[in-house]
């Protein structure tokens, strides 16, 4: 990059270094000071870009990936968003095994990006044939020169985040952050600025965010996979149904559920109030901070950060479409359609 003239060499300069961004309006009666860490401001609008050029250029070091390889990854949407805009720049194939449960927006992106992208239901257990991960193992073993991510159980997962994003919080709250709120999926992202976190200051407390019809808050307070937690859930990219090695529980103090219905209605909120346009984690990071508000978690003088992994147009079918959010049930006399705002001139 060109500093002086703030030209950049390729989209993966701009990877990192998002801005935190103050919530003034939707959390003006909470208690303490509300940071929004907008991970949409990275190229490919997510957090995942952080991992995706983190974990190929390790494998780039270590002489696992050569140019013309094939990437394999697993994904909701975001990671193979980054790990196709990666490997655009690098020169690799890219193939994705997406959930059938990622919105048509992410899947039609993957392929705009040059991805080969193979839809998996959503719905079938993790060991099922079927499943993305076991068709993301299937390819990796059929295609010679090519390189399974497994962002899952990688700890490269992890270790991305401890050395960009966790820095980054705690030089922009200037150490003074007192507790940190992030969605958990794969767990990269909340178990590494954890881990950075907790050893700038044990007393931060890390709260993950977790979905109603996941085992991870279960998990995280008993050590027991409990598969009579699962059950189908709307939200991409948050909870899971396996235990993913990636997540370091013991570096998180406790976990919160939240609904698939409020989480949606609070990703509107914010665009509404905020001005800022994120997607279906972003609602459900906030909703958690909304109970843990009620549950009286805050004072005043708390600095909560809260992690926003994406941005609000990977979800312009679902949750910010109000004929999917009807068809959902989720529209009642407290939150009513967005009706009368459109008016045709003819």
């Amino acid at each position: 990059m060109n500093k002086s003239k703030q030209v950049f060499d390729n989209v993966l300069d701009l990877i990192g270094n998002t801005p935190l961004i103050k919530l003034n309006t939707i959390t003006s009666d909470f208690e303490g000071e509300y940071l929004a860490k907008v991970e949409a401001f990275n190229p490919g609008h997510s957090t995942k870009d952080r991992i995706a050029l983190y974990i190929i250029e390790e494998a780039e070091k270590k002489g696992i990936l050569s140019p013309g390889d094939t990437i394999i990854e697993t994904t909701s949407g975001n990671t193979g968003f980054s790990i196709a805009m990666v490997s655009i720049i690098k020169g690799y194939e890219c193939i994705l095994a997406v959930s059938s449960k990622s919105s048509a927006d992410k899947i039609d992106m993957l392929k705009t990006m040059g991805a080969k992208v193979y839809v998996c239901p959503a719905h079938v257990s993790a060991d099922d044939p079927r499943s993305y991960y076991q068709v993301a193992k299937r390819l990796h073993e059929e295609i010679k020169g090519s390189v399974f991510i497994n962002q899952y159980f990688n700890a490269l997962n992890i270790e991305a985040h401890y050395k960009t994003t966790g820095p980054e919080i705690w030089s922009q709250t200037e150490g003074k952050i007192t507790h940190l709120v992030a969605c958990s999926g794969t767990g990269g992202t909340i178990s590494g600025v954890a881990k950075y976190l907790k050893e700038q200051n044990p007393n931060v407390k890390i709260i993950g965010v977790d979905a109603y019809g996941s085992v991870l808050q279960k998990y995280h307070e008993t050590r027991e996979f409990d598969a009579n937690e699962i059950y189908p859930y709307r939200i991409e990219g948050l909870g899971k149904n396996i235990i993913p090695t990636a997540t370091d529980f013991d570096l998180i103090d406790k976990f919160i559920k939240v609904s698939d219905e409020e989480s949606a209605h609070t990703a509107r909120e914010l665009a509404k109030t905020e001005g800022l346009f994120v997607g279906y984690t972003s609602g459900a990071a906030l909703q958690a901070v909304k109970q843990l508000n009620e549950d009286g978690e805050f004072k005043k003088g708390d600095k909560i950060v809260i992690i926003f992994p994406d941005h609000g147009s990977r979800y312009m079918t679902k949750i910010f479409n109000d004929k999917w959010m009807e068809e959902q049930g989720f529209f009642d006399s407290k939150n009513e359609a967005a009706v009368n705002t459109i008016q045709h001139i003819n």
